[in-house]
């Protein structure tokens, strides 16, 4: 049995290099086996990630960059392990190969840039899956940080493939970093002559009745400037719906039009005012020259 078991294992499935290397029903089923196990040990890692989170150890975003930096670690390991079972020594490939490599690396320097992007990503964690970020003047939530794309979702909708070099070198705001609710304002001006204390009311008022708006810490509502044409104001609010805020928005300025229009308080448009400082001069010296 012993025998058959050993003949089996060392049966030649497949050979090369004028039968230098050859590949072994062995050496197949050990690397399935690695495979095998770096599954379990991805899987046992993932299940203790999300015990911890369930039990407020661990936020999500955390658990996101230990899970992903630990695959790519076990998978890199498992194919250098996996080459070396079937004959292919790493050391000798790279040493006979440098000028390849080289090559390669000229090609391919922007997804190497991409590649080490993706590490500090996930392991400084300023930018993980959940976070809205805003890139570009273009806001979305992140789905998913790989080791070289970010995935973003943005508010229409739309999936937006970000080289991870691109968050890094580039000017990036994060709304969620700080783990906080977020401060949002509208600017809003009234005519002049109009009741300042009626006006902070009625702001006051719209932020209140809006079910998306934070009570605590309370919308603020500050008199900002003395405009051309307006008195202008800024209403200020918290809210935790980041992503849908320009609805939020809009359905504030909804609100604070139609208590304006209940309560006669003016929204004004830009105004000049022309003063002719004498009338004569704009009269032509000679009437006659203007007659046929």
């Amino acid at each position: 049995m012993k025998e058959k078991v050993e003949q089996i294992l060392g049966f030649e499935l497949i050979s090369w290099g004028n039968g230098e290397h050859h590949l072994l029903v062995g050496e197949l089923l050990a690397v399935v086996v690695l495979f095998l196990l770096a599954k379990l040990t991805l899987l046992l890692v993932k299940k203790f990630i999300n015990r911890r989170i369930k039990r407020t150890r661990l936020d999500e975003g955390r658990g996101y960059a230990i899970l992903q930096l630990t695959t790519y670690f076990v998978y890199t390991i498992t194919i250098l392990l996996s080459l070396d079972f079937v004959g292919f020594h790493i050391t000798v490939i790279l040493a006979s190969s440098t000028a390849l490599l080289v090559g390669l690396g000229l090609g391919l320097q922007d997804v190497f840039k991409d590649w080490v992007a993706g590490f500090v990503l996930l392991a400084e964690r300023s930018i993980t899956a959940g976070d809205i970020v805003e890139v570009d003047k273009i806001v979305g939530e992140v789905e998913q940080v790989g080791l070289r794309t970010t995935i973003l979702r943005t508010r229409d909708d739309i999936i937006l493939v970000l080289p991870n070099q691109r968050l890094t070198s580039n000017y990036v705001i994060n709304w969620t970093q700080n783990k906080k609710t977020t401060r949002f304002a509208i600017d809003v001006g009234v005519a002049y002559g109009s009741d300042t204390s009626l006006v902070k009311r009625l702001l006051l008022e719209a932020a209140d009745n809006h079910n998306l708006v934070n009570k605590h810490p309370s919308p603020l509502v500050f008199f900002s400037d003395f405009g051309n044409s307006s008195l202008d104001f800024k209403l200020l609010f918290f809210s935790d719906e980041l992503l849908t805020i320009e609805r939020t928005k809009s359905d504030l300025r909804f609100l604070i039009d139609k208590k304006f229009r209940e309560n006669g308080v003016t929204i004004p448009f830009p105004q000049r005012d022309l003063w002719i400082k004498n009338p004569k001069d704009l009269q032509p010296q000679n009437p006659e020259s203007f007659t046929d």
